[in-house]
């Protein structure tokens, strides 16, 4: 079927106009204001440094890096994807691509990134449909989507177990669920990011991204000394391994998140400390508490990479 004039939406039986967009809880409220800002300000992410940074990650953690095992899931006949917290559809893109030509792809999010997603698709030549939507109170039918994407969304909901099992009721039997959510950081890291988020708490968006702009800057300076260090033997209570790493690294994962690349520019940077640390809503998880939720899901986990960013899960429903 190529005809483009049967959207995701017209598939789904879905009428845009009915659809409501309220948060539940002011701390949704306050995550989905966060992220309207962020995406808004596409100079900090759109640059083909990012861009292909994130491809290439998208690609390592979903597929091993081969490119060919998306084409897999999705031959056959024409699918329908949803993105759930598509944001600015940046990784929706990043990672589909022009297989959304003959795809139909519905974007939902809670915020008003998704115009700024309808307008980047429409740029790069791409027929989709957006929702403004919370994602525990969607409209689309059960047992309808071929594949659900949500990449880095499900825990900045209220709940991220009860968001892994809704979406779970929207696949089709066989359909794939590819999500990624944040783990558990180290003890002294875990009370760093959760004492600068509650200092931001009381800022517009605005300020909290001027705020955050003095850390961006002392990650860029550890990242630019170039220096080694090595933790003789792990310290448990810490959450600190043993190992070589470097100092910049080392302070990222274990005292405070400062990103650093040196292909990327300050505001690009900040971007993604702002995308960490501005949301209230920021739930961080074991590996044992996805693969529980998963199953009560009806899931089976075809694949998990957990390191020490997160916990990646390609699953299909039963």
């Amino acid at each position: 079927m190529d005809d483009r004039t049967v959207s995701a939406l017209k598939r789904l039986g879905i009428n845009q106009a009915n659809v409501k967009h309220l948060s539940k809880s002011a701390k949704q409220s306050q995550t989905r204001d966060a992220f309207a800002f962020k995406w808004a300000k596409r100079d900090t992410y759109e640059s083909s440094a990012v861009s292909a940074n994130m491809q290439n990650w998208l690609f390592e953690r979903y597929c091993n890096g081969d490119s060919d095992r998306l084409v897999r899931w999705l031959d056959g006949e024409r699918k329908i994807i949803l993105d759930a917290g598509c944001g600015s559809g940046h990784s929706g893109l990043l990672l589909f691509g022009d297989h959304l030509k003959r795809h139909d792809y519905l974007g939902v999010d809670i915020s008003s990134a998704v115009e700024v997603a309808r307008l980047r698709f429409a740029e790069a030549g791409y027929d989709a449909d957006f929702l403004q939507a919370d994602l525990l109170d969607m409209p689309v039918p059960h047992a309808s989507i071929d594949m659900i994407f949500s990449e880095g969304v499900l825990h900045h909901t209220d709940s991220t177990e009860r968001s892994i099992k809704s979406l779970s009721t929207k696949l089709k039997p066989g359909g794939r669920f590819l999500f990624y959510v944040y783990v558990k950081k180290a003890v002294i890291r875990e009370f760093t990011d959760d004492y600068v988020r509650e200092k931001l708490r009381s800022l517009t968006d605005e300020q909290a991204w001027k705020e955050l702009e003095p850390l961006t800057l002392l990650g860029r300076e550890l990242g630019k000394l170039n220096v080694d260090i090595v933790v003789p033997e792990d310290i448990p209570f810490l959450g600190i391994k043993a190992g070589k790493l470097d100092i910049q690294r080392f302070f990222y994962w274990n005292i405070c998140k400062a990103f650093y690349r040196d292909d990327f520019s300050v505001s690009e940077m900040n971007h993604i400390n702002f995308d960490w640390y501005r949301p209230l809503n920021c739930q961080r998880h074991s590996e044992s508490e996805i693969r529980l939720w998963c199953k009560e899901a009806g899931l089976l986990i075809e694949q998990m990479d957990v390191s020490e960013s997160g916990i990646t899960v390609v699953a299909f429903k039963h």
